[in-house]
Formats: structure tokens, sequence, C-alpha cells
């Protein structure tokens, strides 16, 4: 099990609704993440690797802020999502 910001996401469900059980990231945020860490989004998430675990992982990390409530903001602003590159 894939284990991102403090939470294991279901094995079975595609990625681009398994981050959504991350507090605070929904379904444009994960598709998002997913494509800068270029993993396909309907890949299951049994079938990532550690290595797209490790990108998925270090964009929540330096992207957005998982507070101590489980809300995800972008570092340094006060509004939940990441800007669109």
């Amino acid at each position: 099990m894939a284990r991102v910001a403090g939470v294991d996401l279901p094995r079975d469900k595609r990625g681009e609704v398994a981050i959504t059980y991350i507090y605070g990231i929904g379904r444009p945020t994960a598709r998002r993440i997913l494509l800068r860490a270029n993993v396909d989004p309907n890949k299951r998430v049994k079938a990532w690797t550690e290595d797209e675990v490790g990108r998925i992982r270090d964009i929540i990390e330096r992207e957005l802020k998982v507070e101590p409530n489980r809300e995800v903001v972008p570092k340094g602003t006060g509004t939940p999502g990441i800007e669109a590159s």
C-alpha cells in the first residue's frame, strides 16, 4: 500500500481517485499532481512503482503543505489547490 502525506492510499483505486483520499486534494489537483509526476492517472495504485510513489510524494511535499488538521494548501498561500503550469 502506498503511503503519502500520512494517508494509506487504496490499492485498487485509480491514482486520480486514490490521491483524493488525502484531505484537501480533489480530482483536479490529483490529476495535476499525477501529470507533474509523469504517472498515468488511470493506473491503479497497486501498479505504481516505488519511483512513481516517490515522485508523487515529493510533489505533494514540495508544492503542498499538509497541516496537522490534514488540510492541504499550497506552500506560501492560504488557498487550497496548486497552480497549473
